[in-house]
């Protein structure tokens, strides 16, 4: 999957010397249950802190239709995703948080956290 990374476009961070939080709602995530080849529905919350980079949105969206044919269980997409934006982004803080669509009456949410340097805290909420 890693493959699909060159697809990220950035841009510089006009605020580099300040901590401000990003947040991107992804509604309409869709992959592949690996067992099944049935399709998995979710939505991606990814908030960040960003450093010298910020992701560009487009290339987001193009990036994320990838995983549409992508047979993965939840917590390896999820974890697949954040490895990604935090090899292009190096940002401060990033956080990303998948809620799937219940799946015979069983909803899952996998939540993924990459902090830059020790001694970081998460943001406020």
């Amino acid at each position: 999957m890693t493959a699909f990374r060159a697809i990220l476009e950035t841009f510089d961070n006009q605020f580099p010397e300040r901590d401000y939080t990003i947040e991107i709602l992804c509604p309409e995530f869709t992959s592949v249950c690996p067992r099944t080849g049935q399709p998995d529905f979710g939505t991606l919350k990814i908030n960040y802190i960003p450093d010298r980079l910020c992701i560009e949105l487009k290339s987001l969206k193009l990036y994320l239709q990838k995983y549409r044919n992508e047979g993965l269980f939840y917590e390896t997409v999820t974890n697949q995703i954040l490895e990604d934006l935090v090899a292009v982004l190096a940002p401060r803080w990033m956080k990303l948080e998948a809620s799937f669509t219940p799946r015979g009456g069983i909803s899952t949410t996998v939540t993924a956290q990459h902090t830059a340097t020790l001694g970081s805290l998460e943001p406020s909420r």
